[in-house]
């Protein structure tokens, strides 16, 4: 049973990043036209354009992927409370739903500044993902650097960004 469940919360932590990405990329104005872009755009295009002719999206904001993004965190926490045998009480399931949201983003942040920090030392050419962490991270760690300056050319903003987060999450615990 512990296999099942884990083998259902990676899926569906994989399918609720991509939402995430889908809600995240217009906001720092990442390029879609990569490949990883467009793999977030057939994921999550289903679900996402029909919720669109009820919520028209903005410039760079689209309410139907952040509602889209809640319905399937809440749709997971539920097959998974199902799974587990946890039952449909809807105030855990909406509680816990944030909360695994929460978390998600808290892990997902702190894995692209892990992700984009290795990808700054072996850097070459173009590289589709760099650049979409580089759009996602650069806006958190630009005030850090502000406060934190390099040392001897060694930047750790990104080192402090990922125990803030980590931080953060053991706060949330």
């Amino acid at each position: 049973m512990q296999a099942l469940l884990f083998i259902l919360n990676a899926l569906l932590t994989l399918v609720v990043v991509a939402f995430l990405l889908r809600v995240l990329m217009p906001l720092v104005r990442a390029d879609f036209r990569n490949p990883i872009g467009e793999a977030v755009m057939s994921v999550t295009n289903p679900l996402v354009l029909p919720l669109r002719k009820l919520l028209p999206p903005g410039k760079r904001f689209d309410p139907a992927s952040l509602v889209a993004l809640i319905l399937v965190q809440l749709a997971g926490t539920a097959l998974l409370r199902a799974v587990a045998g946890g039952g449909f009480s809807l105030d855990a399931i909406v509680i816990g739903g944030f909360y695994a949201l929460l978390h998600t983003v808290l892990q997902f942040y702190f894995f692209a500044v892990l992700l984009y920090a290795l990808l700054s030392w072996f850097g070459g050419g173009y590289n589709p993902a760099a650049q979409i962490l580089g759009r996602l991270v650069e806006p958190l760690l630009a005030p850090i650097r502000r406060v934190v300056p390099p040392l001897g050319g060694l930047d750790l903003s990104a080192l402090f960004l990922m125990i803030a987060l980590q931080a953060l999450q053991i706060f949330l615990r």
